[in-house]
């Protein structure tokens, strides 16, 4: 064993000594969600701390988050380890897996016993009217308007495998998974990618093709977990091994899509069905909401403050200098051109997953405008202004803090406000990699397809938004100089 992987067994072992709670995460989808409250549940009943990061934005946020520790579990599929994550040409067994993941310090438990297969689905009426029975099918009819799941378009067992076997030639589009199927109902794409098990399948009456190509592998869902979790837990998730069947979970994935039952509820009455006593309450919506805000604030002050300290620095000590002011900016607004997620993606290798990489990638997000409005402000002084400064006798310190700063106050000012709303607006994708916050419901929003979620989400973080913007204008009136805020009256 290298010495790292010593020393991070060292520290785990303490932890859990310690009574740290174990951390159970899931993806960013329905049967996820419930598969990690099954198991947060079924170690609670034994007496065990569970601490829950759902709704992580993918297979290999999840993975890289449990190999390094930021997590002690979650629920893969055989077939996204083998083809997605460990890269294995053959369709390897759990041993020949469990091989593999002993290097990485991890171990994958016996399977739950679905298998909830990829497949791509279409409306019967359209099946019917197009003679639709298998993939292979799929080459005579060039005009079908395809869109699948984001996740599926990249990995090598979805589209770009399925093209090659297949021999499909043709551009397809990208839609978040639990909006495929209002598509497919409201007519706007005519196929997409879906999961064998996935409740939508009779509720909008879809037809799965035929794989006649047997291109896509089992993927028999099993808790996946670090090597030194502790022994009674790993026995513990051993008692729901081979407990569910195919139609099983799709009857639960349909009982909190269609039966408004929440992910907690579905996962209890499972348990409960196989002896397993456990409790499925949830927290009320109402304090659900002021702790999603509460963290949601957190979130932008701690990373707001520092943006302001280090961006008005900044400003103050290179506006002098253009061709340096220049590169600051320009630096600053490199940053804006990374794409949000990606952003938050590129944090995770540093920082893990949660409060910590969020922070750090909404402080980055809220420089340009701090810097910008700084530097722009404090270099176009009224020139005037600046010679009367001089002939006063002032010197640099004191222009700069009784005439430059004064001067610049609004504009600085607006660059904090604008920073504050696009970090309010930003911290909702900070869900994706478990820090919580109003972007949580809203990612659970998207998994259900269900709008009242999403709004649970989007309209607070709007308000926040809203008066965070009304109270920094307050602010920016009080400690603009008199004759300013006359003026901008």
């Amino acid at each position: 064993m290298n010495p790292f992987r010593a020393a991070t067994l060292c520290v785990s072992l303490a932890l859990a000594a310690g009574g740290e709670p174990l951390v159970v995460a899931s993806k960013d989808f329905n049967e996820s969600y419930i598969l990690g409250e099954i198991m947060a549940q079924l170690l609670e009943s034994d007496g065990f701390e569970v601490e829950r990061r759902f709704g992580l934005g993918g297979t290999l946020i999840c993975y890289d988050a449990l190999r390094t520790g930021e997590i002690d579990l979650y629920a893969e599929y055989t077939g996204t380890l083998a083809t997605a994550i460990l890269k294995r040409p053959d369709r390897s067994g759990i041993d020949a897996l469990n091989d593999v993941l002993a290097d990485e310090g991890l171990a994958l438990l016996p399977p739950f016993g679905f298998n909830n297969t990829y497949a791509l689905a279409v409306p019967r009426a359209l099946a019917r009217s197009r003679g639709l029975e298998t993939i292979s099918g799929l080459v005579d009819h060039p005009d079908l308007r395809i869109a699948v799941s984001h996740e599926f378009l990249e990995r090598e067992d979805g589209w770009p495998g399925l093209s090659r076997v297949y021999g499909f030639d043709r551009p397809i589009d990208g839609i978040e998974h639990g909006l495929a199927y209002q598509a497919l109902e409201e007519g706007t794409i005519d196929l997409t990618d879906a999961y064998s098990t996935d409740g939508e399948l009779v509720r909008y009456d879809l037809v799965v093709l035929r794989d006649d190509r047997d291109f896509f592998p089992r993927y028999l869902a099993a808790p996946l977990v670090r090597n030194d979790l502790p022994q009674r837990a790993k026995d513990r998730l051993r008692i729901v091994a081979d407990t569910l069947d195919d139609p099983a979970m799709q009857a639960l994935n349909a009982s909190v899509l269609f039966e408004d039952a929440d992910f907690a509820e579905a996962a209890a009455g499972y348990l409960d069905g196989i002896g397993i006593e456990s409790d499925g309450a949830v927290s009320g919506p109402w304090r659900q909401l002021g702790r999603n805000t509460l963290r949601h604030l957190e979130l932008t002050v701690m990373a707001l403050v520092p943006a302001t300290l280090v961006g008005i620095g900044l400003g103050l000590l290179v506006f002098r200098i253009a061709w340096l002011a220049r590169s600051v900016v320009y630096a600053a607004g490199l940053l804006q051109t990374i794409p949000s997620i990606a952003l938050l993606a590129f944090m995770i290798p540093l920082f893990g997953i949660g409060v910590t990489p969020a922070i750090v990638a909404l402080f980055l997000y809220s420089l340009l405008p701090i810097v910008r409005n700084t530097v722009t402000a404090l270099s176009t002084i009224d020139p005037v202004l600046q010679r009367v400064s001089l002939a006063m006798g002032l010197t640099r310190t004191q222009r700069l803090r009784h005439v430059f700063v004064p001067l610049a106050v609004p504009s600085i000012l607006a660059g904090i406000r604008t920073a504050a709303v696009i970090s309010i607006g930003t911290a909702t994708l900070a869900a994706f990699i478990g820090a919580g916050g109003l972007g949580d419901p809203i990612v659970t929003g998207l998994a259900l397809n269900d709008h009242g979620l999403i709004l649970q989400g989007a309209l607070p973080a709007a308000l926040l938004a809203i008066f965070t913007e009304f109270a920094l204008e307050g602010v920016e009136r009080m400690l603009s100089p008199r004759h300013l805020r006359a003026a901008t009256a």
